[in-house]
C-alpha cells in the first residue's frame, strides 16, 4: 500500500528538517526519503538529468513504486526526482526553495522571500519552514529541565553551524566565538547551552571548548539524547551562527531574543535574510552583551501548511 506522504531531500539535516516540518504541519507522519545522486547525474545540471529515477545511488533510500500521494521535496537536486515521481504516480508535489525551473511544474512551491521568486502557485515565507512547534518545545522542556537545573539563569542557547560554500568556520574562528560567549556569560551572569551541528566538525568543536574554558556551560558532544529542542525551550535568549537559515528560523519561532553571530563570508541572499529580520526587530547582531526584547513570532510553517490545504485537495 502506498504511503500517503514522503519527504525527499539530499542527506542534509537542514533540508530534511524543512520537509519534515511542512509535512507534519500538513497533518502527515511522513516517510523520510534521503538520496545521494551517483555519476553521471551528480555532475550534470538538472536540465540534463535523463531517466532521473535512476540517479539515486548507494547510501540513500530506494525511490520506487508504490508512489506516495503527497511528496514534499527540498533542494535543487531533488527537483528532477520530484517531477519524475509526480509524472509517474500522479503525486501531489510541494517543493521547498527555488526549484530553478518553472514553479508551475509543481502543485505548490514554498520559498523564503530572499529567494525572490513569485508565481501563482508560490507561497513566500519570511524564513525557512521547520519542525519546531510549541508542543515539541514544551515536551522537551519537561525532559531536559532536570539536567540543566544546576545552571544559573539566564540561560543562553548557542546553536553552532559549520563551514559551507558561503561561510568560513575554522578552529581559529570558533575559538574566538567561544571566548566571546564566555566573556558575555561572565559579564551577564549567564550560563550557556551549546550544541553543534554535523557540519561543525571535531576540530571546530574542540576549539570552541577551548574558547569556552571556565564558562558555566552544558555542551552537547553528540552522544546521548539530542538536547536541541530542550535548549531552545529552556533558554532565555539564543545565539545562532549566521550560516544557517534553518537554525535562525527555528530560534525565531520561540519568541526568545535571538542574536546572530557573524562569520566570514556570506552571500546576497543570506545578507537579505538576516537584514530583513534585523529590520523587523526579530534578531540582533551578537555584540557580546545580553539584552531582552519582544517580537512577533515567525510562524511560516503553519501559514504555509494552511495555504497549501486551502489551495490543494490533499488526502487525509
Amino acid at each position: 500500500m502506498a504511503a500517503i506522504c514522503w519527504t525527499l531531500s539530499e542527506d542534509f539535516a537542514g533540508m530534511e528538517a524543512q520537509t519534515r516540518g511542512l509535512a507534519e504541519a500538513l497533518g502527515y507522519v511522513p516517510t523520510i526519503k534521503r538520496f545521494k545522486p551517483r555519476a553521471p547525474w551528480k555532475y550534470l545540471p538538472n536540465a540534463l538529468w535523463f531517466n532521473a529515477l535512476a540517479a539515486p545511488g548507494p547510501g540513500g533510500d530506494r525511490l520506487e513504486p508504490p508512489w506516495p500521494r503527497v511528496l514534499v521535496s527540498c533542494g535543487r537536486k531533488a527537483v528532477p526526482l520530484a517531477l519524475a515521481i509526480r509524472a509517474a504516480g500522479g503525486t501531489r508535489c510541494i517543493h521547498i526553495q527555488d526549484p530553478h525551473t518553472n514553479p508551475g511544474r509543481f502543485d505548490m512551491v514554498v520559498v523564503p522571500r530572499h529567494d525572490g521568486l513569485s508565481g501563482d502557485n508560490v507561497f513566500v515565507t519570511r524564513g525557512a519552514v521547520h519542525p519546531v512547534t510549541p508542543a515539541k518545545l514544551a515536551a522537551a522542556a519537561r525532559v531536559f529541565a532536570p539536567r540543566l537545573a544546576h545552571l544559573k539563569r539566564p540561560l543562553v542557547a548557542v546553536l553552532v553551524g559549520g563551514p559551507t560554500n558561503r561561510y568560513s568556520m575554522t578552529p581559529d574562528i570558533t575559538e574566538i566565538l567561544g571566548s566571546h560567549l564566555a566573556a558575555m556569560a561572565a559579564s551577564s551572569g549567564a550560563s550557556l547551552l551549546v550544541t553543534a551541528s554535523r557540519r561543525t566538525g571535531a576540530d571546530n568543536l574542540a576549539a570552541l571548548r577551548r574558547g569556552l574554558a571556565g564558562a558555566p556551560a552544558d555542551i552537547w558532544d553528540g552522544t546521548g539524547d539530542n538536547p536541541y529542542l530542550g535548549y531552545l525551550a529552556l533558554a532565555d535568549a539564543i545565539v545562532v551562527t549566521a550560516d544557517s537559515v534553518s537554525m535562525t528560523s527555528e530560534a525565531c519561532s520561540t519568541l526568545k531574543p535571538v542574536y546572530v553571530y557573524d562569520l566570514p563570508g556570506g552571500s546576497r541572499r543570506f545578507q537579505q535574510f538576516h537584514e530583513s529580520l534585523r529590520q523587523d526587530g526579530v534578531t540582533r547582531r551578537f555584540a557580546g552583551t545580553l539584552e531582552f526584547w519582544s517580537y512577533a513570532p515567525l510562524d511560516d510553517t503553519a501559514k504555509a501548511a494552511a495555504e497549501i490545504r486551502r489551495r490543494l485537495t490533499l488526502p487525509d
